[in-house]
């Protein structure tokens, strides 16, 4: 059976219409003579929402008691069973009820999917497992559902519902999203214009990359070669130099011209040298481009136009942004530069800009190190220069009539013998030698137009001139070959400088290292095995590209490192003079999965190491804190027990007063101390079920004297899905440390209110407050703020809350009181 396809409409935020459109949706298809139903949508109680389900055929939900309480959830069973063409499923995010078929309603849809029906859904983006920090940090709520990344990316169809900040407000103020008892909250809070703005940002750039990557993967399956300028996408091809940093922010300007423009900094060193590129304004420059958001390329290519086309194709850019060449006129002579290069065989599809720059037509400095390993042109050019420069020369000389001497002739055909070891290295010279000894012979030696020589002085001559032209064809071959070596080493000491770099800089992991080899080498995969011993079978430890192969013996280079494991690179086989590098890639590679391997076991020392030191503060705590109470309760007994003393009734009630305290103090720290013992084990359970924040917080404020405290709980809230034990201590610890920090006669303000899904619990005081350096250091285990007195608590009330509180699937954070003072705010999550 095939499988279903999916579709999903994804929304910036709450309201901006997915349902609709999804319900939009389904009423197409049903016109269109589709079997479409209504498996699971939650309308909101919002009427234009509610009116599209008219007309749709509904499944009815499946029912679930769940700690005295009904829910009622998707029915996936009667899904199957009905088997329509087209199933509507909304919140693809939501968590299930338990005891439900699936944990998560995308796993429903997956089984849906699976049975070959097909299913249109929707989800908001800050429920994307991978921007829940990012939508933390924009909005301060944390979301608790999530779908994962990839099941989103693996969709057949992802539409964006779009709306701009401005017509969701004028939206959410009109009562078409919220009830208006929770309209003026939501938009102060959660719907701000700045978060609303973030989260649409968000999410187009989420989609751009969802189409880049379709639109990569197509133009790879049909072998499309062409630009398609969907986005502006811009190379910017470096050469070492000081113009570097001036191209970088020339291509930035262009990208910001245009919506989801990128900046791609490429540089390409040759296989077998590199040119006069410093290191070191090589790393400025990739910083530079990075910090404009922008990526650093580092390819090896001997063509240099060439190359740095296939990259610029390669990636689908639209623009190439090249420096004025740096050659002084004369220069040209040896060819027309890389940027005129570049343009011509650019074509239509690419555009090319030439900036100018202060270093334009200087020079470049030191020379180009120029390596023997020479292309077909240089060998043809020295070919003809060893064999048909001597006839040349013959001929001019033998028709003009000046008579120079078998000397001069003798320099002038050993400056053609150099010329062609030069060009062609030493074998056109040797050529070059030979022949032009024989026309020496024959045209200039007497007696002329015979190989014979009359004067036994022209033969020594002759052979002293083969025997130069040879040495110095020898000796300017080996210059040449001892000019590749360095060139070569030069290159592979600069590829090293910047792995080394980027790896001690801990910018590289082990995925990004293997994606530069990749890059550099041109090849289709990398990938690092690793295996127990010689007889045990290999595993991935990390690839990139297509799927690894199992064995290295199945790649096409294969890099021992070590014993037990070994690089296999896959997509063509490299020449042995690659290997070198290889092995110090390979290297690099068994270091930086050492070190990932290292840091695992650091955190779990560092937990190890935190635990020590709360066993150490705990001890600390009971030597000083728990024998306080202790030894008043003794001395109060004691007191009483004793028969040397007639204590009257006021003494002996002052008395049983102070047990009693020293008592309640005794109960509370020892309470705090099992808690934090169960946090910090992970052996607190919570029951969750619905609660009135009614009920709860006044039980959590009987221990706190009367008249500290100001409640201010609407009666209008909705119910919160908490554990009704655990929220009562969370709300009493943080409102006693509120009392206790708070100016006398100043009431400590207790209130509520609603933020999109959660419920926001605020204890408000007065008290002299927290830096913000601080705040976050107060909910640690055994922290006292400030100049807190030795038994006034060991510490752990704030800890113990926001470890409850988190148990819950809540938050708790500090924020400074306007006016001074310090406000704990509970965030909780609301009923459905």
């Amino acid at each position: 059976m095939a499988r279903g396809k999916l579709r999903i409409y994804l929304g910036a935020a709450p309201g901006v219409g997915k349902t609709y459109a999804m319900l939009a949706e389904g009423h197409r298809r049903l016109e269109r003579g589709t079997d479409c139903v209504v498996a699971f949508v939650e309308h909101h109680d919002r009427p234009r929402t509610e009116v599209m389900l008219h007309g749709l055929e509904r499944i009815p939900r499946r029912e679930l008691e769940y700690r005295g309480s009904t829910f009622s959830e998707m029915d996936v069973d009667a899904v199957l069973d009905r088997a329509p063409a087209v199933a509507l499923v909304d919140e693809l995010a939501h968590t299930n009820i338990p005891g439900s078929r699936n944990t998560k309603r995308w796993q429903d849809v997956e089984e849906l999917l699976a049975a070959g029906i097909d299913v249109v859904s929707t989800v908001n983006i800050q429920h994307l497992e991978s921007l829940g920090d990012v939508v933390e940090a924009i909005t301060g709520v944390r979301q608790r559902e999530t779908v994962p990344d990839e099941v989103v990316r693996r969709a057949d169809q992802i539409e964006l519902v779009d709306m701009s900040p401005q017509a969701l407000r004028r939206r959410m103020a009109h009562g078409n999203i919220y009830k208006p008892d929770k309209v003026d909250a939501a938009l102060s809070n959660y719907f701000r214009p700045g978060n609303l703005t973030a989260l649409r940002e968000l999410a187009l750039l989420w989609v751009a990359d969802r189409v880049d990557a379709y639109l990569t993967e197509y133009r790879s399956e049909h072998r499309v070669s062409k630009i398609w300028g969907s986005r502006e996408r811009i190379v910017v091809g470096l050469t070492g130099g000081p113009e570097g940093r001036t191209l970088i922010r020339r291509a930035a300007r262009l990208a910001e011209k245009g919506a989801g423009g990128e900046v791609l900094a490429v540089y390409i060193s040759r296989s077998d040298g590199l040119t006069s590129a410093s290191p070191k304004e090589l790393a400025v420059q990739r910083t530079l481009v990075e910090d404009l958001g922008g990526t650093f390329h580092h390819v090896v290519g001997d063509d240099i136009p060439a190359a740095l086309l296939d990259f610029a194709r390669g990636v689908n850019a639209t623009q190439i942004v090249l420096g004025v060449s740096r050659r002084k006129g004369w220069q040209y002579v040896f060819g027309p530069g890389v940027g005129a290069t570049v343009a011509r065989e650019s074509g239509p599809d690419l555009d090319v800009h030439l900036i100018t720059h202060d270093e334009a037509g200087k020079g470049r400095g030191l020379p180009a190190a120029r390596g023997a390993r020479l292309g077909r042109s240089r060998i043809i050019c020295g070919w003809l220069t060893g064999v048909v420069g001597p006839v040349l020369l013959t001929l001019l000389l033998t028709n003009v009539d000046a008579d120079l001497g078998l000397a001069n002739d003798m320099l002038l055909f050993l400056t053609l013998t150099v010329a062609a070891a030069l060009f062609g290295g030493l074998l056109p010279a040797l050529a070059s030698a030979a022949f032009g000894s024989l026309l020496l012979n024959y045209y200039f030696t007497p007696p002329l137009h015979r190989l014979t020589i009359a004067d036994s002085k022209n033969i020594v001559a002759l052979t002293v001139f083969l025997a130069v032209a040879v040495s110095v064809a020898s000796v300017v071959d080996l210059a040449a070959r001892r000019t590749e070596q360095a060139a070569r080493l030069r290159a592979e000491s600069e590829v090293l400088s910047f792995l080394a770099g980027s790896v001690l800089r801990g910018e590289t992991s082990l995925e990004a290292l293997l994606e530069r080899m990749r890059e550099t080498f041109g090849m289709e995969s990398v990938a690092l095995l690793e295996r127990e011993s010689d007889i045990a079978s290999w595993t991935c430890a990390g690839s990139v590209g297509r799927p690894p192969v199992p064995r290295p013996e199945d790649a096409d280079v294969d890099i021992p490192v070590g014993d037990h494991m070994a690089l296999a690179l896959s997509g063509r086989v490299l020449p042995a003079s690659d290997r070198r590098i290889l092995a110090a890639f390979a290297a690099q590679a068994a270091v930086v999965l050492d070190r990932q391997r290292l840091q695992s076991e650091a955190d779990q020392a560092k937990e190890l190491a935190e635990g020590n030191r709360i066993r150490t503060a705990l001890l600390a705590a009971v030597s000083h804190d728990l024998r306080t109470p202790l030894a008043g309760i003794k001395a109060s007994v004691s007191s009483l027990r004793s028969d040397d003393v007639e204590w009257s009734e006021e003494d002996r009630a002052e008395l049983l007063a102070s047990i009693e305290e020293g008592a309640d103090r005794l109960d509370h720290l020892v309470g705090n101390l099992l808690d934090m013992s169960r946090l910090q084990t992970g052996t607190v359970t919570s029951i969750i079920r619905e609660a009135d924040l009614d009920e709860v917080i006044p039980m959590a404020l009987l221990g706190v004297p009367e008249g500290s405290v100001e409640l201010d709980i609407p009666e209008t809230l909705p119910m919160v899905d908490v554990d009704q034990g655990l929220l009562e201590r969370s709300v009493a610890n943080v409102v006693e440390n509120a009392v206790k920090y708070s100016p006398p006669h100043t009431p400590v303000l207790v209130s509520a209110s609603v933020i999109a899904d959660r419920v926001e619990v605020r204890v408000v005081d007065r008290g002299p407050g927290v830096p913000d350096e601080a705040k976050a250091r107060i909910f640690e285990p055994f922290q006292r703020h400030g100049d807190s007195p030795r038994g006034a608590g060991v510490g752990l009330g704030l800890a113990v809350a926001r470890g409850f509180a988190e148990a819950m699937g809540g938050s708790l954070t500090a924020e400074d009181t306007p006016g001074g003072g310090l406000t704990m705010v509970l965030g909780l999550r609301a009923s459905r």
